[in-house]
């Protein structure tokens, strides 16, 4: 049995179930109870939990059914010697804190805690019997695995930090347990492997966590936030990841992981901008297929950024460029159509960016019926009707198709916003527009850091072969040794 006391300032305020009825006043799944300790009625004891976040069987067999014992209460006369009765394991759970703080025994109640108040000592055992009906490990939604594996990581903090045990199964692996969040006290896991994690970066990121006081930490983005170099970037700066594999292998890599309690995403960093255009599942793939992979995921993503300003300051102010032929094709798709090519491709943007966040929003049946025939009648339709020429949905198309290409969707997010300034420094100035706005984007990116890391890196770290480092996968190097694995 592990036990964690409390010593506390022992002028501090008892516990006491007046205190804690004060605490938990108009909350109607406070529940207390109270017991004879071996039911010879000499000592009285009060129980006290949550109804809710703890298991009711637990509280039965594990917390009542050994206080009630005849047999262990045996020459017990005291609550000093109860205490340590029941403290020395008396009940049977694995875990228990003696508390002396009301307030920190409440907040053990709210995290699935049951509280044994010693009336005449002021004192709390606390014994967690947290509920285990939790959502189950189910395969990942976002992140779709081929040849790997087909967990994901789930609401519940300590599943996913054993789900992250069970890859790395050594004691270089480190977790380090905070509270963050005022009103949700969530509980954050940082993870890293202690012989290859840099201790100034580790340093960095837990000074950052400790100046962290949000109100209530319900989600990633007070994390985000406080743990991004550049906050007011578009460009993500932490990975997030719903697969425990994936999560672990950057671990192994040397980086550091972020969980939180009710969240299901796994947070890591220090990360660069090649490291979001990266899937797990090359690493099990031959070599030549990852590298065609890779290489074809970068030419989606400049494609995807820069084919609609491209069209636009081409058709605007350099039809030098275009083919006789094709020209003349552009010149007979646009000769019904009102409207100018940028506004063309505006609108087309707009329809593909709300079709899009329609099918996200709405149930899963009925998001994907009206991303597909939305595009597909809203699309005719409007080339029927002359309002724009089939070369602009065209244009548009690949470009949106591209950016579904990314294995960050949080970098499409990005890159859509490039598209969309891109676009209009097309109108603005054709393709000097269009390499002015490359230029501020690139000098942003080469000023970005996340944590002594350069973004733009391995292109930017001064090795002569950082881009073919970038895009191409050398084959896995044989190991002669091996571990022999105990008897």
């Amino acid at each position: 049995m592990e036990v964690h006391t409390s010593n506390g300032d022992p002028r501090a305020p008892a516990v006491t179930l007046k205190a804690l009825e004060a605490l938990f006043s108009g909350c109607d799944d406070f529940i207390s109870r109270d017991l004879d300790f071996g039911l010879a009625g000499r000592l009285r004891l009060t129980a006290c939990w949550l109804d809710g976040p703890v298991s009711g069987d637990q509280i039965s067999e594990d917390v009542i059914r050994p206080l009630t014992s005849r047999l262990r209460a045996e020459e017990v006369f005291s609550e000093t010697a109860c205490l340590e009765r029941i403290r020395s394991g008396g009940i049977t759970r694995c875990s228990v804190r003696e508390l002396r703080d009301p307030e920190t025994a409440a907040e053990e109640l709210c995290h699935g805690s049951c509280a044994l108040l010693f009336p005449g000592l002021g004192t709390a055992l606390c014994f967690e019997v947290r509920s285990s009906q939790t959502r189950s490990v189910s395969e990942p939604s976002l992140e779709k695995s081929l040849k790997g594996a087909k967990d994901s990581f789930t609401e519940a903090l300590r599943v996913n930090t054993a789900l992250i045990r069970q890859r790395l199964a050594t004691p270089d692996l480190k977790l380090l347990n905070s509270q963050l969040g005022r009103e949700s006290r969530t509980r954050v896991s940082l993870l890293y492997l202690n012989s290859r994690a840099d201790p100034r970066v580790l340093t960095e990121v837990q000074r950052r966590l400790d100046a962290l006081d949000p109100e209530a930490l319900l989600a990633t983005g007070p994390l985000e936030a406080a743990l991004s170099d550049c906050p007011a970037s578009p460009f993500p700066q932490l990975i997030h990841t719903e697969r425990p594999d994936r999560f672990a292998m950057h671990l192994s890599q040397g980086r550091i992981g972020l969980l939180a309690d009710g969240l299901p995403i796994g947070l890591i960093l220090p990360v660069d901008l090649s490291e979001f255009m990266k899937v797990t599942g090359d690493s099990s793939t031959h070599f030549l297929v990852a590298t065609q992979l890779s290489m074809l995921r970068w030419l989606a993503l400049i494609t995807g950024a820069l084919l609609p300003g491209f069209y636009v300051a081409v058709a605007r102010f350099h039809q030098e460029m275009i083919p006789t032929r094709l020209l003349l094709s552009i010149i007979e798709a646009e000769r019904d159509v009102p409207f100018s090519t940028a506004l063309e491709v505006l609108c087309m943007l707009l329809a593909f960016s709300l079709l899009q966040e329609a099918g996200l929003r709405m149930p899963n049946p009925i998001g994907d019926t009206v991303s597909i025939i939305g595009a597909l009648i809203v699309g005719q339709a409007a080339v029927e009707a002359s309002l724009v020429s089939p070369l602009a949905i065209i244009v548009v198309a690949v470009s949106g198709i591209c950016c579904y290409t990314l294995p960050s969707q949080d970098l499409a997010f990005a890159v859509r916003l490039v598209r969309l300034l891109l676009v209009f420094g097309a109108i603005l100035g054709g393709l000097y527009g269009m390499g002015l706005i490359c230029c501020l984007v690139l000098l942003h990116l080469a000023d970005l850091d996340s944590f002594g890391t350069n973004y733009t890196a391995p292109v930017s770290d001064g090795h002569p072969l950082g881009l073919l480092r970038l895009l191409i996968h050398l084959p896995q190097r044989r190991n002669g040794k091996r571990r022999r694995s105990d008897p």
